[in-house]
């Protein structure tokens, strides 16, 4: 590697999906200088295409996943907290199909359900009587009893750009579109070299440690990049959903047994559609990008269609999404069976300088995972502060009692002369960052050039001062889900204004 001047910086993480945002962000705030590097947009990846959940995995139990299950429930209330702004509380409906599981199985995985967590603000579980309760809405009428219990849904790709923002605010250096082509250790350093996508240039930057939280690209990373052998393998498996029209009335979710013994999730979304997901599909050979395939289309609207009233066919999907999930592999065949825990391995002893790499992981327990990354590395930086995120709101989490719908009635009375549905959707996205969002609005015109689906010029200019977007993408799918609702005109007026801005 050629020699050039290089930046200094105690860690490096390579990725920016939710787990390398979530370290950055952590180790920035333990006092240590971070930079971290992305070869495409923040979340671009695995990371804006899960089921958008904050959940303790009720399914984990069967595979005797009590440890995860427990770390994930109590993050579930973490989170809650440090981010109401894009986690919100959901009431979970599963109608009893009795050939599928019995209802005293049910019960008992709902009681540990209930008590392996801290669960502090959520409602325990119940039984329901569907015929007689609202919670039986949109289902056929032949579903006659059911179970209810308490779960989050969560904005994934804003929670990963808001762990960013934080790191950055706390000093770390964010690079999008920014590829690690290679790095090698050196005088008892890493020494990484740097692409810039866009422009082509390429930069040095030496690093004490490297974290790997490339996702599906962990082994690729660690064994190309790096130049380091690893006996660790992911499973990758590819998970898809589908959004069609409203189903149903009421804000409840539904958990749908399947005759293979998976469970589908159906949801309100974005007000106006029902999002259904997942498929659990092995993909073979490296990472790729990845699309729904008809055969999954099929297979949950099989699914959905054997439960509620209104029939969906493929006809009905207004949009697909596809993520690959780098499961940690752990010999099972059956893709649905795979742990969702994590492994952190660390490469190097006392004399060499380490690199971290993060095998699999689920979005709900990505703060804890960090927590556990950087103690793993705690011999190599001594002067590294306490753990300290778990009591801390996210950017725009600082919600007073972490309730968004009281702060959303406060925005109404300060800003009467703005539309209610746009300050809400502003609030569910920035949260009391609105603050300075809106700083000298004084009417609708202060806001710029309307794009429809209450998306504003400056929103847009924010996305991109602020949160790192550089293509209409990046604002209609990540930073919000605008590209639902707008027509194909109005997503090229957007491409091109922020073709604009961004030059």
């Amino acid at each position: 590697m050629a020699e050039h001047s290089s930046d200094i910086y105690d860690l490096l993480v390579i990725g920016g999906g939710i787990n390398g945002a979530g370290i950055a962000r952590d180790a920035a705030g333990r006092g240590l200088s971070v930079v971290l590097c992305e070869m495409g947009d923040l979340a671009s990846a695995t990371s804006s295409a899960s089921s958008k959940m904050i959940h303790g995995g009720l399914r984990y139990l069967e595979q005797y996943e009590f440890r995860l299950v427990a770390e994930a429930l109590a993050e579930r209330e973490v989170l809650l907290n440090c981010a109401p702004h894009i986690v919100r509380p959901m009431r979970f409906v599963m109608p009893h199909v009795r050939e599928l599981r019995p209802a005293w199985m049910i019960r008992a995985g709902l009681w540990l359900y209930d008590h392996l967590g801290r669960r502090r603000r959520l409602p325990g579980s119940h039984g329901v009587d569907l015929q007689h309760s609202a919670y039986g809405g949109g289902l056929k009428p032949e579903f006659r009893k059911g179970f209810v219990y308490s779960d989050c849904l969560v904005d994934d790709a804003r929670l990963v750009v808001l762990n960013a923002r934080g790191a950055a605010d706390l000093g770390a250096r964010i690079l999008t579109r920014t590829r690690c082509v290679a790095a090698q250790r050196l005088e008892g350093q890493w020494r990484a070299r740097l692409h810039d996508e866009a422009t082509g240039s390429e930069s040095d930057v030496t690093a004490r440690a490297i974290v790997d939280a490339s996702g599906p690209w962990v082994k690729k990373t660690l064994t190309e990049t790096l130049g380091l052998a690893t006996r660790f393998n992911v499973k990758l498996v590819q998970g898809s959903h589908i959004v069609v029209p409203r189903l149903y009335d009421g804000d409840h979710a539904f958990i749908l047994q399947n005759d293979d013994r998976r469970v589908i999730f159906v949801y309100p979304y974005e007000d106006d559609y029902t999002l259904i997901g997942t498929t659990d599909v092995e993909l073979p050979g490296g990472p790729r990008p990845c699309s729904a395939t008809v055969t999954e289309i099929e297979y949950l609207c099989r699914a959905v269609d054997r439960y509620l009233g209104k029939p969906v066919t493929p006809a009905d999907v207004a949009w697909t999404y596809c993520g690959v999930r780098p499961l940690f592999d752990d010999g099972s065949d059956n893709p649905s069976k795979v742990t969702r825990d994590y492994v952190l391995h660390v490469d190097g002893g006392a004399h060499d300088v380490p690199v971290l790499s993060v095998f699999g992981g689920k979005i709900t327990t990505y703060r804890k995972l960090a927590e556990h990354a950087l103690q793993k590395l705690a011999s190599w930086f001594p002067q590294m502060k306490k753990p300290w995120t778990g009591q801390t709101a996210l950017p725009g989490g600082d919600v007073p009692g972490a309730d968004i719908e009281r702060y959303i009635e406060t925005l109404k009375s300060r800003h009467a002369a703005l539309p209610g549905e746009l300050l809400a959707r502003l609030a569910h996205r920035h949260g009391t960052l609105c603050d300075k969002l809106l700083v000298d609005v004084r009417d609708i015109d202060d806001l710029g050039q309307p794009f429809g689906a209450a998306l504003y010029a400056r929103e847009i200019d924010w996305f991109i001062e602020r949160e790192w977007a550089r293509s209409a993408e990046d604002v209609l799918w990540r930073r919000t889900k605008a590209g639902l609702h707008l027509t194909a005109q109005q997503q090229r007026d957007v491409a091109d204004y922020v073709t604009a801005r961004c030059g």
